[in-house]
């Protein structure tokens, strides 16, 4: 890791500074891009961050279009000429929308999302897309379609994922603010191993749209990721609001989710420590203990730190799981199983949901529905005590890059290839929104962890609150960046 050295760089910049800057006529949007181009252009080729990168002189033309504007004393909001490359999940006219499908790579998206619409609307320039695992399924960023992308710290080891592309395009600065989404902590995970921000919003604030079933899949959300908690903020105030085609979004319209650090957020803050819960989850030696230096900031700062049971059956929560992702991934599969070869080019994890999925009953699916009912009663109740939760994001490090799952942690037999990413189910399955926030490093000093803080359905304001607070603590953690890879 390296100090930064790059002040008077454009693409040292935050993304709430790019824009003031822009806005302020200091920098133009054709400046802004080709810094941007410049520095993906030397450094993506090892980093493998972003795929599908649109032609430069297309990108320069958008570019001297929003200059433009601001001459004519017109802005598109917020993202005004800012590089944006959106995750290969995400549905973007005129770029492919693979998921790191070889079955998908040449499938080109007749409209937007609405997350898509919403930053295009705000002004932002998309350079690209970038790369997940296929399918989007594991927290490890590769596909036989554009390959692996390595840990922006250490290219030895996984960037996490499935929004890792994002995660490390934003700490190599190759974009100054991302997108993402979480199913099974795909913006916390990348991110807690990023040293950066990652938020998954609370369940129908960003409107999931367009999607074949807009009623059943309720655990996957788009959502921001960012180097600052105020660019997660902002950014999370352009994807967020009502859309009457994705029915279950928060019917509420758009709002600033924009905060500034008050370090008085943290002084008699509530926090409920879950740990491992209490050895449940298998975790590799040093990740508790950077979460609990984490933590010690917080009760330095005021903060009410507080070891909690769950209070509820992890195994039983575990199983119901299990029943909800096979039948909502397996859906998804099984929309290309019948194409011809189809099975032969599907990555196996993804072929073992598809089958475990067609095994389920409806009363299977039911009993599961009734164990998550049961379970969002219970974290409302843990809420009454507590203003957030935390716990570790990730139960393991960064791991080697050429591995496709932890199958073991600290000697316990991992069961299925996601078990070791179980810390990031109980925000997705309460509807809550949750939160990575860098918390230290590995002893070696290139990898790093975050803490996952949890808030009570539809309180991402406040969480965002508390996270802005904690930022003004950890200077010696966001002071830090990675080296760049050789050329």
């Amino acid at each position: 890791m390296s100090r930064p050295d790059d002040h008077g760089d454009i693409t040292a910049l935050d993304a709430d500074a790019l824009s003031t800057a822009i806005h302020a006529r200091r920098v133009s949007c054709r400046e802004v891009m080709s810094a941007y181009l410049e520095r993906i252009h030397r450094l993506n080729p090892r980093l493998n961050a972003i795929v599908n990168l649109a032609p430069g002189d297309a990108l320069l033309r958008q570019a001297d279009k929003r200059d433009a504007e601001l001459a004519q004393g017109r802005s598109r909001g917020w993202l005004h000429g800012v590089p944006q490359a959106i995750k290969d999940a995400s549905p973007v006219t005129g770029f492919p929308n693979t998921l790191g499908s070889p079955l998908l790579a040449n499938t080109m998206p007749a409209r937007d999302s609405v997350m898509a619409a919403r930053m295009k609307a705000a002004g932002c320039i998309v350079v690209g897309k970038t790369n997940l695992p296929e399918f989007g399924l594991g927290s490890h960023t590769f596909n036989e379609l554009f390959g692996a992308t390595p840990n922006a710290w250490d290219p030895m080891v996984s960037a996490g994922g499935s929004s890792g592309g994002a995660a490390v395009a934003l700490a190599q600065r190759l974009l100054p603010v991302a997108d993402g989404s979480d199913f099974m902590g795909s913006l916390r995970n990348p991110a807690a191993w990023a040293n950066i921000f990652g938020l998954r919003p609370s369940q129908g604030r960003v409107p999931y749209w367009p999607a074949a079933d807009t009623w059943v899949s309720q655990l996957g959300t788009e959502g921001p990721m960012a180097r600052t908690v105020r660019d997660l903020a902002r950014l999370l105030s352009i994807q967020a609001g009502h859309d009457p085609r994705a029915p279950l979004s928060i019917a509420q319209g758009s709002q600033s989710f924009d905060t500034a650090a008050d370090p008085a957020t943290l002084r008699g803050l509530r926090i409920g420590w879950l740990g491992d819960l209490g050895g449940h989850l298998a975790m590799e030696p040093g990740l508790l203990d950077v979460a609990e230096a984490a933590l010690a900031r917080f009760a330095a700062a005021g903060s009410q730190v507080e070891p909690i049971a769950l209070g509820f059956d992890a195994d039983r929560l575990w199983r119901a799981w299990l029943v909800w992702r096979r039948a909502l991934v397996g859906a998804r599969i099984g929309a290309l199983i019948d194409r011809p070869g189809a099975r032969e080019r599907i990555k196996p994890e993804a072929l073992w949901e598809y089958d475990q999925g067609a095994a389920l009953s409806f009363h299977d699916f039911m009993r599961a529905s009734e164990v998550r009912t049961a379970f969002h009663a219970r974290m409302l109740e843990l809420f009454e005590r507590f203003d957030v939760l935390a716990l570790p994001v990730t139960q393991v490090w960064p791991f080697p890059i050429g591995q496709r799952w932890p199958a073991r942690i600290a000697g316990r037999e991992m069961d299925t290839y996601h078990r070791w990413m179980e810390s990031t189910i109980y925000a997705t399955f309460a509807g809550a929104p949750g939160i990575s926030v860098p918390a230290g490093f590995h002893a070696n000093g290139r990898w790093p962890a975050g803490l996952q803080l949890i808030a009570k359905p539809q309180a991402d304001a406040a969480l965002l609150r508390v996270a802005a607070a904690y930022e003004s603590l950890i200077g010696d953690l966001l002071s830090l960046r990675p080296t760049q890879p050789a050329a």
